[in-house]
């Protein structure tokens, strides 16, 4: 079965492997990563925030990581950020939380930004679309799909940017 997320990345000429997990498998990126058998920082979580602008915009973060607020509000640009509520992810996205993929849905401008770390893991799992599928792709072909702008958000000793 092809999902949007396929068809868009087969319509790109953009390499990945569909990996499909048994869907009663709890949800989590950590759960993901350990029944695909690949480590919890590459399984990318999708998360949409809200700017006090009315933008919405995707982070991408390692399974085991969380975004320091400061750098966040940095590469986004504003002070006044929020994680977006379960409707307003449903309504940007199409998709319900648990496996939004990274790409294929976005809007001409959505801006989309990737943790810096994570370009230097062979292979990162991104939601599929629908929970029990995965699609595995390089950090490169990853940030070409999703046109992703990547930033220091983990480390508080590096520059942002």
């Amino acid at each position: 079965m092809k999902l949007p997320s396929h068809i868009f990345l087969d319509n790109l000429n953009i390499p990945y492997e569909a990996r499909t997990f048994p869907a009663e498998t709890e949800k989590g990126a950590a759960n993901v990563a350990r029944v695909l058998g690949f480590a919890e920082r590459q399984a990318v979580k999708t998360l949409i925030f809200q700017v006090d602008t009315g933008e919405r915009v995707l982070i991408m973060l390692g399974g085991d990581q969380n975004a320091i607020s400061g750098n966040l509000k940095k590469a986004i640009g504003s002070r006044n950020i929020q994680m977006a509520a379960p409707e307003v992810v449903k309504e940007t996205t199409g998709y319900v939380i648990g496996s939004i993929p990274p790409f294929c849905w976005q809007p001409e401008g959505f801006r989309s930004f990737l943790e810096a770390s994570l370009v230097n893991e062979p292979i990162l799992g991104v939601g599929a679309g629908q929970w029990g599928n995965e699609i595995m792709i390089t950090p490169e072909n990853l940030i070409k799909a999703s046109q992703a702008i990547v930033v220091n958000l983990t480390d508080r000793e590096k520059p942002v940017l």
